[in-house]
C-alpha cells in the first residue's frame, strides 16, 4: 500500500466508518439482490452525503452490471460499487506543463490560504519553481498567513498593503514570473461570495490582466471547499461557477468529517475533477486526488 493511499485512507476514517457501518448492515440483511435491496442501498448512499442524483446514477450503473454479470449475491456488490464510484470520480485535470497561472478561489474559512501554502510545497518538492501572489487584499490576515507559508516553503510572495488592487498584485507577480521563467504563479483571491458583483468584477479584472500580461501561460482556477460543510459545499460550488470558469476542485478537512461522500455529489453535479484532497494538518496532507484510491478507501 502506497504512502499516498495510506494518507487518503487515514483521512477518510470517519467517512468510511459511516459508510461501511451502514453498508455492512444492508449486506447482512439481504442475501439476494432485489428491489428492496436497491432501495435500501440507495437510501444509505444518500444518508452518507453522496447526494440524490449521484446515488441514483450509482444504483443505475450497479443494476446494469449486476444484470450483465448475472450476480445474485448481495455480498458481491462491494467491488462493483468501488469500481462505479471510481469511474464517476475519474474526471482528469490536465497536467501542468510550461508556465502556469493558478487562481485559487473559495469563501473565507474553507482553508484556502493553507491549501495554497501546501500546493506551493507540493510543486516545489516536485522540482517546480513557484511564486505566490497575495491577491486577497481584503483581509490583512490572509496576506500575513500567505507570507508565513512563503517562509515555510522557501517561496517568494508578491504582496501589497491591505485594500490594494488585487489585479495589480497579480500583474506584478506574473510580470516577475515571466522575466524569471518561474513555472507556477499561485494567486490567492478574496472570498467575498456574499458580494457576488464585487467578486465577479475582481476576478474578471484579474483574468484580463492574465490575458494581456501572461498570455502564453496555461491557466487554472481551482475552487477550495470545506468537506465538513457537506451539502453546503455544493451551493458554494454553484455560486462560484457562476462568477468564474472553474478548472477543478480542492476539498479540505476531509479527515474531520464523516461527509466525505459529498465528493461524489459535487463531481456528479459539476462534472469537474477533484484535484487535491486535504486529509490532515501536515504539509504532505494535501494529496493529489486518486479516484481509485478514494473509492477503495470508502469501503476498505
Amino acid at each position: 500500500m502506497s504512502n499516498a493511499f495510506d494518507r487518503i485512507k487515514g483521512g477518510l476514517k470517519k467517512t468510511r466508518e459511516s459508510i461501511t457501518g451502514k453498508l455492512s448492515g444492508i449486506l447482512a440483511a439481504f442475501k439476494k439482490i432485489d428491489e428492496d435491496f436497491y432501495e435500501e442501498l440507495e437510501e444509505t448512499l444518500i444518508l452518507c452525503d453522496i447526494g440524490v442524483s449521484a446515488a441514483d446514477n450509482i444504483i443505475g450503473a450497479l443494476r446494469q452490471q449486476v444484470r450483465e454479470k448475472k450476480i445474485t449475491d448481495a455480498g458481491a456488490v462491494k467491488p462493483l460499487l468501488i469500481s462505479i464510484i471510481a469511474d464517476m470520480l475519474g474526471i482528469q485535470d490536465e497536467p501542468l506543463e510550461g508556465q502556469c497561472a493558478m487562481l485559487v478561489v473559495g469563501v473565507n474559512g474553507v482553508g484556502k490560504t493553507t491549501a495554497i501554502g501546501k500546493l506551493a510545497h507540493h510543486y516545489v518538492s516536485r522540482g517546480k519553481s513557484v511564486l505566490l501572489a497575495a491577491a486577497d487584499t481584503f483581509r490583512a490576515a490572509a496576506v500575513e498567513q500567505l507570507c508565513g507559508w512563503g517562509e515555510r516553503t522557501g517561496v517568494r510572495v508578491v504582496k501589497y498593503g491591505e485594500g490594494a488592487d488585487p489585479a495589480a498584485v497579480v500583474y506584478d507577480a506574473v510580470d516577475s514570473a515571466r522575466h524569471k521563467n518561474i513555472d507556477l504563479v499561485i494567486c490567492d483571491t478574496a472570498g467575498r461570495l456574499h458580494n457576488k458583483k464585487h467578486l465577479m468584477d475582481e476576478l474578471a479584472k484579474i483574468n484580463r490582466v492574465l490575458d494581456k500580461a501572461y498570455d502564453k501561460a496555461h491557466r487554472r482556477t481551482y475552487l477550495v471547499m470545506d468537506a465538513t460543510t457537506g451539502q453546503n459545499a455544493i451551493s458554494q460550488a454553484r455560486e462560484f461557477s457562476r462568477v468564474t470558469t472553474l478548472s477543478g476542485l480542492i476539498l479540505t478537512k476531509v479527515d474531520g468529517t464523516a461527509k466525505g461522500g459529498i465528493i461524489c455529489a459535487i463531481c456528479d453535479e459539476l462534472k469537474l475533477p477533484v484535484v487535491f484532497l486535504g486529509v490532515g494538518e501536515g504539509m504532505e496532507d494535501l494529496q493529489p486526488f486518486d479516484a481509485q484510491a478514494f473509492a477503495q478507501s470508502l469501503f476498505e
